[in-house]
């Protein structure tokens, strides 16, 4: 009786009076910060960890995808979750899940142990992400409070990515790669200290059963895809064990859309959503944006470090002319985009992403050229960042109704990571098929410019163009 009782309790516990303490905004954004820069910080320690564990370049993709994959897959149903039982008690879970396993990380000894636990952090993180936005939004009952806190809470993207390249090569190189593991352990007491002490209860709402089958053919379909592009340049593209993975990926990805198209208000996705076009482009051009960033941060942190001879922490300074505008310019996108709707914005970003891209694929050398290149192309980069993911999320929110708006943005969190993993996954294919290191990274860049080219259009021709509210 008692289990029963309590959640009844926390959906009638009254709501704190008052307005809420700055404090419990930075904690609740402590916890977001940290997943994000677990994205981020990982891409400089690449090759530290190879020799820490005689790894190969398959074995860097799974360290990067293994987090991404569970992150991505889980991430509608930690919004179910954060619904189920209460975002503020989600929240606390996944604070204690996420310190003790990136402790855990630290220790690890084998590449196996690693790829294991970073499966295990990305689940882990994705119930941070729907569960701190759901506290933030009880706690902040007056409208204009609740949209500056989740504007700050959102700014975070742009500085957990600022600061992931220069803190994981400082640490890497000072201290050891076990280190950008280990960062996030004081980060999620002081973010769980705050939460359990100056969080709401946030309420428990009456949900459809959990659509078991959608979340594990999701698991699935990205798991046999990653295992496909990481291990076909090894084993061979038309060996058993990668077509089978390819098979197997199909199988899932067509049992998931069975059972969305069954399973009514329990789906993890409603395919209805997808009438709208501004929607459907939303969330590919989400998952061509990620394809490009991640997919250029884990190339150019190898060539940066193993063909330019650049140590961990110069490879983080080398990457600030992309970080830095994605940590400034943000608001000044949302300004834009208030007036002109999202559609320029997010497709003037893919056009300065793509050029950015296609900018450096000629130089490939350390000459002084070469560098300026380098820098002009991250530079313009990183502005196409801070244009086109902002606009994104505007377009996102004004393609559905205001009852499917959660999901929507869990849907968008989701294309964008396994845009991540795909990107990791393809380009490190490009990669390991080249005769050389600056070949391979040459046409990477390449292939990573035209993609984003085709989000250009994608943005262009789907998405909304009038003023977001």
């Amino acid at each position: 009786m008692s289990t029963q009782a309590e959640p009844r309790r926390a959906a009638a516990a009254p709501a704190r009076t008052g307005k809420p303490s700055r404090v419990l905004l930075a904690g609740l954004a402590l916890g977001y910060f940290m997943v994000l820069l677990d994205m981020t910080i990982v891409s400089v320690a690449l090759p530290a960890i190879s020799s820490g564990l005689d790894a190969g370049l398959s074995g860097l993709q799974w360290v990067t995808n293994g987090y991404t994959v569970t992150f991505a897959a889980l991430l509608l149903t930690a919004g179910w979750l954060s619904d189920r039982f209460g975002g503020r008690r989600v929240f606390l879970w996944g604070l204690a899940a996420f310190g003790v396993l990136s402790g855990v990380c630290a220790a690890a000894d084998t590449l196996g142990a690693l790829v294991a636990l970073r499966l295990a952090l990305g689940a882990a993180g994705a119930l941070l992400l729907p569960a701190s936005l759901a506290v933030i939004t009880h706690a902040y009952r007056d409208p204009a409070d609740r949209a500056r806190a989740v504007g700050n809470w959102a700014a975070l993207t742009g500085l957990a990515l600022a600061a992931g390249p220069p803190v994981g090569g400082a640490l890497t190189d000072t201290v050891g790669w076990r280190a950008i593991f280990l960062v996030n352990v004081p980060l999620a007491l002081v973010s769980f200290v705050i939460t359990l002490r100056l969080a709401p209860q946030t309420p428990v709402k009456q949900r459809g059963g959990l659509d078991g089958t959608g979340q594990a053919a999701a698991v699935v379909a990205l798991g046999a895809l990653s295992y496909a592009l990481i291990e076909g340049p090894a084993k061979g593209w038309g060996t058993g064990a990668v077509v089978g993975a390819f098979a197997l990926a199909a199988v899932a990805a067509a049992v998931f859309l069975g059972a969305e198209s069954r399973a009514g208000d329990a789906a993890m996705l409603p395919l209805r959503m997808f009438r709208s076009r501004g929607f459907t482009a939303a969330l590919v051009s989400g998952l061509l944006a990620n394809f490009g960033l991640s997919g250029l941060l884990f190339v150019l942190s190898l060539f940066f470090q193993e063909s330019r001879g650049y140590s961990s922490f110069g490879a983080g300074l080398a990457f600030l002319p992309l970080t830095l505008p994605t940590a400034v310019n943000p608001v000044y996108t949302g300004r834009l985009v208030g007036r002109v709707g999202p559609r320029r914005p997010a497709t003037a970003g893919f056009v300065l992403m793509a050029a950015g891209a296609l900018l450096q694929a000629p130089f490939t050398g350390d000459s002084a050229l070469a560098l300026t290149a380098t820098v002009a192309g991250l530079l313009a980069f990183g502005f196409g960042v801070s244009f086109a993911l902002p606009a994104l999320v505007a377009g996102m929110a004004g393609s559905v109704p205001p009852e499917l708006a959660g999901i929507g943005a869990g849907a968008l969190n989701s294309a964008r990571q396994t845009g991540a993993l795909l990107g990791v996954a393809v380009l490190g294919a490009v990669l390991d098929l080249s005769p050389t290191d600056a070949d391979g990274t040459k046409w990477a860049l390449v292939v990573g410019g035209l993609t984003l080219l085709l989000g250009a259009l994608i943005t262009g021709a789907g998405l909304r163009g009038r003023p977001a509210d």
